[in-house]
């Protein structure tokens, strides 16, 4: 945990946390068995292998073996009330590919009111390494691991050591002495499936039955206790009951009191004191959830400061007291407005646009028009409510997903560069849509026009939908943590909201007498129309660009001018050039397939890591008192050690995001203010998919971006407005 507990039971401890949060951890090179092994002052950190050399295609387990100096502890896969998991990012050879670690069983650690999940004394996290069968066996190669942890006891200490084992690759391996009995006897003690043991779980409101009966004969297992996978879900500072009647035990589990999202499985590990069959002592749970599950009272902790404690690990905050009491009418009304503000954001202006365009050179009888504003109502709704319980569903599944994740992926951004693209040069006149289609088709496809409002409706929607705007935040979060048909209401009330005000701009005909009915301004405001889909192109090529690189920027761009020369050729032929002009367009058509092909294929839309220098890790990673990049770890030590902390939760879609930068976080008088009150600040980029930023959002509530949060050692975090000002954030720096 991050030791504000300590300074309010044992302030001369916190003084003593503070001063240690700046100590560099000393790397202490030891050669055991061809391993490098590296000595913090409270760890000892090395690799084992199980064999002597990596085989083609066989799969070779490697341990990391952390020694801890006694009193101190590092924390498992859900580290509780506070903390952060241990993590390793490996660099790997060619053909060598890593899984995940695998936790050995937890044990509760208590921290005053606080209950914690970790390790004490030695623990060894096993990871397998696949080998490719195509691998020759001959040389050497270096496998190399970047290890973060937690350590913690009285003071909380964020390490990073880097480690490095070199092994042969041969056809056949041997044992190795030190790592194989040590990786063997990890390997028997892991959590595993009960076997004969019959389970069930039930909730109950805000508790969780689970039911096991052992087999015939089975020995007592003991103290039982239960280890969620997700935080959130169970509290950890809450006593767990067990009973036993007619030969089963009952487990009851206290609901956590911030509930994440709705839960249809309980997955966990569950430890025994006794036995559960042979030597097992942990096993490992996924049992579906019968019941309705609601979220627990908060635990009644000693003291109101500790009970505040876990504002300081990031991901587990509370929401502020004002957010947490928002009730389904006001949700629904702030998601009504939000949806209606949503028509002045940039990234939806565009498509607003060309409906305002139909309406303008379409005289049409009213009935009419209204159907084609009925079905771009419906093409909104529908896709928010799509959007929401897709999100609602993978969230639920354990997928760390936040609002506005299309815009996430780099293949979403170059395909909706592309179609804006194409957009744009229609309404500029250099081509005609009723060009591609047969002339006995042209007739009925321009009479359904209550189909492209639909789909028009769709694509607006998921333009606009990542532009958070005031009101949107807190009632997103409040869906998302709720249940499915509350989700449904929101989401519903944000779609009608965003489709309210073009709805009723057709149902009041009688702003059209001021308008021209023929003439060339028609044609020039339809080409002058085509310039804010030139800039959302921008915007989107801006887009790639922060997710991605440089060469992806570039390939984008070609692809774009092949498109636009593919398009101007049609028209050139269409309008009777020879034939070569017809050849001209399928190979410019192609040449700009080939070019975005990578781009519209991208296999991974997991975010690259952001650096983490060695010699800030110790220090929270802070340089200068600029902005630095948001870890959970590198927060975690700046409120170890006594600091404020500003997070600008960002991303480079994020129109309102760009906008607060460059007028408020970025002004002088602010930066000044930011550095004379000492305070930290962080940067969360969320432009890419990254579960440890989705995680933290959800803890505070909040499930898209623009959110800034102010992390103050032993208060809870204070939420800004997602509009900032700059005496608003000049306020909350000098606040006591």
């Amino acid at each position: 945990m991050f030791c504000v507990f300590n300074r309010v039971f044992n302030p001369a401890a916190g003084r003593a946390a503070a001063g240690l949060a700046i100590v560099v951890a000393s790397l202490a090179w030891a050669s055991i068995a061809a391993a490098v092994s590296v000595r913090t002052p409270h760890v000892a950190a090395e690799l084992l292998a199980e064999r002597t050399a990596l085989v083609p295609g066989q799969t070779l387990t490697l341990g990391l073996r952390l020694r801890l100096a006694t009193g101190w502890h590092v924390y498992w896969l859900n580290p509780g009330d506070s903390g952060v998991p241990t993590t390793i990012a490996w660099e790997l050879p060619a053909g060598i590919t890593a899984g995940p670690i695998q936790w050995p069983a937890p044990q509760a650690l208590p921290a005053g009111p606080l209950v914690n999940h970790g390790y004490e004394g030695e623990v060894l996290h096993l990871v397998d390494l696949a080998v490719a069968p195509s691998l020759a066996p001959v040389g050497k190669r270096n496998l190399r691991a970047r290890v973060d942890w937690l350590v913690c006891k009285e003071a909380c200490l964020p390490e990073t050591v880097n480690l490095e084992l070199t092994l042969p690759i041969a056809a056949t391996a041997a044992a190795d002495p030190d790592g194989a009995a040590a990786i063997a006897a990890a390997r028997r003690a892991l959590p595993r499936r009960l076997s004969g043991w019959q389970t069930s779980a039930t909730a109950q409101g805000a508790s969780i039955t689970l039911t096991l009966t052992p087999p015939v004969g089975a020995p007592d297992p003991g103290t039982l206790h239960f280890f969620p996978f997700a935080e959130r879900q169970i509290e950890p500072s809450a006593p767990q009951t067990l009973t036993r009647a007619g030969g089963a035990y009952s487990l009851v589990l206290p609901v956590a009191s911030d509930l994440a999202a709705p839960l249809v499985r309980l997955s966990g590990v569950l430890t025994a004191s006794g036995t559960l069959g042979g030597e097992q002592r942990a096993a490992e749970l996924d049992l579906p959830l019968a019941g309705r599950v609601v979220a627990g009272a908060k635990p009644d902790l000693v003291s109101e400061p500790a009970t505040r404690e876990r504002a300081g690990r990031p991901g587990s905050a509370s929401p502020p007291p004002a957010e947490g009491a928002l009730t389904i009418w006001l949700a629904l009304l702030a998601a009504l407005g939000g949806g209606a503000l949503l028509n002045l954001m940039p990234c939806v202006f565009p498509v607003l646009s060309i409906k305002v365009l139909g309406l303008a050179t379409h005289d049409d009888r009213l009935t009419t028009r209204r159907w084609e504003a009925f079905a771009y109502a419906g093409g909104v709704l529908l896709t928010f409510v799509a959007l929401g319980l897709a999100l609602f569903a993978l969230r639920a599944a354990g997928d760390q997903l936040g609002w506005g994740f299309q815009l996430q992926s780099p293949v979403v951004v170059t395909a909706l560069a592309l179609l804006f693209f194409v957009l744009a040069l229609n309404l500029s006149g250099v081509f005609e849509f009723g060009q591609f289609v047969p002339a006995r088709l042209a007739g009925p496809s321009t009479r359904r026009r209550g189909l492209d409002a639909f789909f028009g409706g769709v694509l607006a929607v998921i333009v606009a939908s990542p532009c958070t705007v005031p009101f949107m935040g807190a009632a997103l979060g409040f869906a998302l943590a709720a249940s499915a048909w509350v989700t449904l209401l929101v989401f519903a009330a944000l779609g009608a909201g965003m489709a309210l005000p073009y709805v009723l701009l057709v149902c009041w005909p009688g702003w059209r007498r001021f308008v021209p009915r023929s003439g060339p301004w028609l044609e020039h405001l339809r080409q002058l129309l085509a310039y804010p889909l030139y800039a959302t192109v921008i915007w989107l090529v801006w887009v790639l660009g922060a997710q991605t690189d440089n060469d992806s920027v570039l390939r984008l761009l070609l692809a774009l001018l092949g498109v636009g020369f593919a398009l101007w050729a049609w028209r050139v032929w269409y309008n009777g050039a020879s034939r070569l002009w017809a050849a001209t367009v399928v190979g410019a058509a192609l040449a700009a397939a080939a070019v975005a092909w990578p781009l519209l294929t991208a296999g991974s839309d997991e975010p690259r890591p952001a650096p983490v220098r060695a010699d800030t890790a110790a220090l929270g990673g802070e340089a200068n008192g600029e902005w630095q990049p948001y870890t959970p770890i590198r927060l975690a030590g700046l409120i170890g050690a006594g600091r404020t902390v500003f997070v600008d939760f960002t991303a480079a879609w994020c129109v309102t995001c760009q906008v607060n930068k460059r007028l408020v976080l970025n002004d002088a008088e602010v930066s000044s203010a930011f550095t004379q009150s000492h305070v930290a600040r962080l940067r969360a980029d969320w432009t890419r998919r990254d579960p440890a930023i989705t995680q933290a959002l959800t803890a505070l509530g909040r499930s898209g971006v623009p959110v800034y949060v102010l992390y103050r050692p032993g208060r809870e975090p204070l939420l800004l407005p997602e509009v900032l000002q700059r005496q608003t954030v000049l306020a909350a720096l000098a606040a006591p």
